[in-house]
């Protein structure tokens, strides 16, 4: 099958081949960024602003800081784990400019986690937000890290403002559990220490040399680190760059909100240094659950573009006071990280009078292969169009590639895509060796837009983020009292799937609540189990797999009975 002409139904003004600059790395994209844009307000969070130009000396403080320590070379991991905030665009762009490697790193991961994630990819330093450091402690001698930078939610938010909001989350709140950690330095700290220090620019890299390693869960339930270079986030800018560029105007600030957590792939690449290449303000939103603060926020703005998943889009919608705000200046919605469902779409165009797109991408394409035109001409229920230099094909178990309309694997060839996954054998990850296998089922429709139908594993997807069964089952499985676990998704309205396993008892005296405990204990929130149930047997095959397809089927049937 030749390419498809997608060109063709691309929005007016975008075209399917960009160019850019393949020996650009990022370090060069965030340096005419922070120069060209110096006076622009950069990021904005609890009501502190910094501009591009202070977001450049204090990130280069920090590099000052990491280069002085003696200790780190360039190329050496750092992890970033924090919630939006602003020490995260500071140490982000500060890690670059120091030559290092990032990796992202979800602060409520357990202490099993982060230890897994660590050790993988070898991490040196760590930034981490001081509500999260107890579960470091836990495993930080099972780690290479020796540079340990611990943050506060106020840090960067002013003298009083600081003062006041650090001891409320400590005292008042009692967010921050007791924690004791060998030779601990504070952000504050690094960035007084670099100031006294001279920073120097490391040697100009391969562009093909990893940038991130953003880990995903595998298809055995083991996270693995998608390796993303300074080339697949660079092209990837230019490509959404020529996606947004229609309704993006250089000589304005575009306003974008950022709710979607900053370690996640799609905020990231999207909302981060996508926003940042085009001189854009970028207002981050510490905790979306709280939705009165939320919006308390979105009404003091004239955001222009907001992204964010079909749950973040209902929770706002059901908000009294969401229609209230003012949408006369937004241009742009996009969902991602999970199904954007059509509901949401038709009641997001008619309260915001904006069209809400979907997008579809991975962490292991830095994450965008596809999106809806942003020209209102958006397909409800599609993943949209492949977007410029990008190739999507449907492919059969076998290897062969599928005419319009049939069933198969979704598969994405792009200067996007990863070049494999860190410390694997990348066996059976890709196509011909340059088709990524996405591991979702979908087709392609006559005129070249593409859906999804199913997922190929047994994948649950709770709230966008990708839950593997194995992983909740190897954990379950590890508790005395488990003879036999199998996990599975079920339908939740409110996070699109919840994680259902079936228990096996050991040991008769296994309770729910002890199980659930355990759980918690060993698991981040939205992979814990929201149902629980005991059984005698599970289904298995004549060789004594476990049949994970039989419980959904009788989940199904159970559902349709009631």
């Amino acid at each position: 099958m030749s390419s498809f002409p997608w060109e063709s139904h691309y929005p007016k003004g975008v075209r399917s081949t960009v160019n850019y600059d393949e020996n650009k790395t990022l370090l060069d994209l965030f340096e005419e960024s922070l120069k060209k844009y110096k006076d622009r307000v950069a990021f904005e969070n609890m009501g502190k602003q910094l501009t591009y130009g202070e977001i450049d000396k204090l990130s280069t403080l920090f590099a000052a800081y990491l280069q002085g320590l003696g200790t780190l070379r360039e190329g050496d991991c750092i992890a970033l784990q924090m919630p939006n905030m602003l020490q995260y665009p500071v140490a982000l762009i500060g890690a670059f400019k120091a030559g290092m490697t990032v990796v992202n790193t979800n602060p409520l991961y357990t202490s099993r986690e982060m230890k897994h994630q660590f050790c993988d990819a070898e991490v040196k330093a760590i930034v981490i937000l001081e509500n999260f450091a107890h579960n470091l402690e836990k495993i930080i001698s099972d780690t290479q890290i020796e540079t340990i930078i611990v943050t506060r939610l106020g840090d960067m938010l002013g003298s009083l403002k600081g003062a006041i909001v650090n001891f409320v989350v400590k005292n008042i709140k009692k967010m921050v559990p007791d924690f004791q950690l060998p030779g601990v330095v504070t952000f504050k700290q690094a960035m007084k220490e670099g100031a006294k220090r001279n920073y120097r620019r490391p040697e100009v890299k391969d562009s093909s040399e990893v940038a991130f390693f953003q880990y995903t869960g595998g298809t055995t339930g083991v996270s693995k680190g998608a390796m993303l270079s300074h080339k697949n986030i660079v092209a990837h800018t230019a490509q959404l760059t020529e996606w947004f560029g229609p309704l993006l105007k250089d000589n304005e600030a575009e306003l974008i909100v950022t709710a979607i957590p900053l370690y996640h792939v799609f905020a990231l690449s999207v909302n981060g240094i996508f926003m940042m290449s085009i001189g854009a303000k970028n207002l981050l939103i510490t905790n979306p659950r709280d939705m009165d603060g939320f919006i308390k926020e979105l009404k003091k703005q004239s955001f222009t573009i907001l992204t964010g998943v079909n749950t973040l889009f209902n929770g706002l919608m059901n908000h009294a006071a969401f229609k209230s705000l003012d949408f006369s200046k937004l241009k742009i919605t996009v969902g991602g990280g999970m199904a954007v469902q059509d509901f949401t779409a038709n009641k997001w165009k008619e309260v915001t009078g904006s069209p809400l797109a979907q997008g579809y991408g991975l962490s292991e394409t830095s994450p965008v292969l596809s999106c809806n035109p942003l020209d209102g001409s958006e397909r409800l229920g599609s993943i949209g169009l492949p977007v410029p230099n990008t190739e999507l094909r449907i492919y059969s178990e076998e290897g062969k590639v599928l005419s319009t309309g049939e069933i198969g694997e979704i598969c994405g060839k792009g200067p996007q895509v990863m070049s494999g996954y860190w410390n694997q054998s990348n066996e059976g990850v890709f196509f011909d060796d340059v088709w990524f296998k996405t591991g979702d089922m979908g087709l392609m429709d006559e005129d070249g837009f593409f859906r999804i139908v199913d997922r190929k594993k047994d994948m649950i997807n709770v709230s966008g983020f990708n839950v593997y069964p194995n992983e909740v089952e190897n954990v379950i499985a590890e508790h005395p009292k488990v003879l036999e676990v199998a996990a599975i998704g079920v339908p939740d309205k409110k996070s699109t799937e919840a994680v259902k396993v079936f228990v096996v008892k050991a040991d008769d005296s296994l309770s729910e609540s002890e199980l659930s405990a355990f759980c918690v204990e060993n698991m981040t929130g939205y992979k814990k189990p929201k149902y629980i149930e005991f059984r005698k047997d599970l289904p298995k095959s004549n060789v004594g797999k476990i049949l994970r397809r039989l419980l959904k089927e009788e989940e199904i049937t159970k559902s349709e009975r009631q």
